[in-house]
């Protein structure tokens, strides 16, 4: 067999595995949003954040019943937390929650821009038994600081990420880097910094479509720049350094497994599910938060219920509602794509980048 042939002959088991998973769904991933509050004003932002003034935010109590209920409920196999924002460590109740999470056995981990992990925020996380931690670095010091919206935000966040090192106490430190029309020329010079930092992975992903990013569309990636950074990507990957692409999008038999170390595989209400700060229950934060994507609120039922009964818009193949996802020759391994990128109101993917590949090779 080619190597073609393997990688369709195992994605063709994963979509009978992900068919199944369909009708029996095991929770694996819980993210907690503690708070649209942030620090930075990313232009890219899907979630809009920024100097947000918390409204309805759950309590400290109400995160530690979620916690309890969780542990009760799915304790056979405790789910992932992860924790993210706005900015997390901006959620006053941040270190008592986590710190109670840490105590019923949970693992957990966080997203952050890192400006505020000071020495002694750093020694609060590791006293809180945080795993893992994703930081955001979108550019060199002047693009990164510009587009977050923060002068000094570079070299805070890069002391940030040094003071968690120093601590070694984290079992994986990634670095994210989204990239856009503008700064994927930056990615050589970005490169030499990440192999300079004692980090476990770089994590690079194109903007898309979310957010605030649709304000400004002469920053989107263009099929050109998908394909430059897939190759870029697997170029680095080819000399042992620990870059990936994200989880998002099926890349088609030339980059799948190239560029990651799995085969897309979309399992947003399948095996991930979120909470809002408010308590409004969905599967991936990333995703518009429109009526159909909304599951049900935890100050109303209960989340083993919400999971259990709802979460049918997630939990089966997409491609069956989209005319060009049906006639694709790729569905079975992609049904219908990334959830954060699928219209669910009108029912059809909003960025095939498999299409944007094929365009860019022609």
């Amino acid at each position: 067999m080619n190597v073609y042939e393997v990688k369709k002959d195992y994605m063709e088991k994963q979509a009978a595995y992900r068919r199944k998973a369909f009708k029996k769904q095991k929770l694996r991933q819980l993210f907690f949003e503690f708070t649209l509050n942030c620090n930075e004003h990313c232009w890219h932002c899907g979630s809009r954040c920024g100097d947000v003034h918390p409204v309805n935010e759950m309590t400290a109590d109400e995160w530690k019943a979620v916690l309890d209920h969780v542990k009760e409920n799915f304790g056979e196999k405790l789910p992932q937390i992860n924790v993210t924002g706005g900015e997390p460590l901006l959620y006053p109740h941040f270190e008592e929650v986590m710190s109670y999470a840490h105590a019923l056995g949970f693992k957990w981990g966080m997203t952050s821009n890192a400006i505020l992990i000071t020495k002694d925020v750093a020694e609060m996380l590791k006293r809180c038994g945080m795993g893992t931690i994703s930081v955001s670095i979108d550019g060199l010091r002047d693009t990164h600081d510009r587009l977050r919206g923060l002068t000094g935000a570079y070299d805070r966040a890069m002391a940030g990420i040094q003071n968690l090192i120093d601590l070694k106490f984290a079992r994986h430190i990634m670095i994210t880097t989204v990239v856009n029309h503008e700064t994927i020329q930056e990615l050589e010079p970005l490169y030499k910094i990440m192999c300079d930092i004692d980090i476990d992975s770089w994590r690079v992903i194109g903007v898309e479509p979310l957010g605030r990013a649709l304000q400004y569309p002469e920053k989107l990636m263009t099929p050109d720049d998908q394909k430059t950074l897939m190759d870029f990507i697997r170029s680095k990957r080819a000399e042992d350094m620990p870059v990936t692409y994200g989880c998002s999008h099926y890349l088609g038999l030339d980059y799948e497994m190239e560029v990651r170390d799995w085969y897309f595989f979309c399992m947003a209400g399948v095996s991930i599910a979120s909470i809002t700060s408010t308590g409004d229950v969905t599967a991936c934060l990333d995703i518009a938060r429109t009526p159909s994507v909304i599951q049900g609120n935890i100050r109303e039922r209960s989340f083993a219920d919400i999971w259990n009964n709802e979460f049918k818009a997630f939990r089966y193949d997409k491609a069956e509602d989209d005319t060009t996802c049906k006639d694709c020759k790729s569905r079975e391994f992609c049904m219908g794509g990334s959830c954060h990128t699928w219209d669910f109101e009108e029912k059809k993917q909003r960025l095939c980048l498999l299409n944007e590949l094929n365009t860019a090779m022609v």
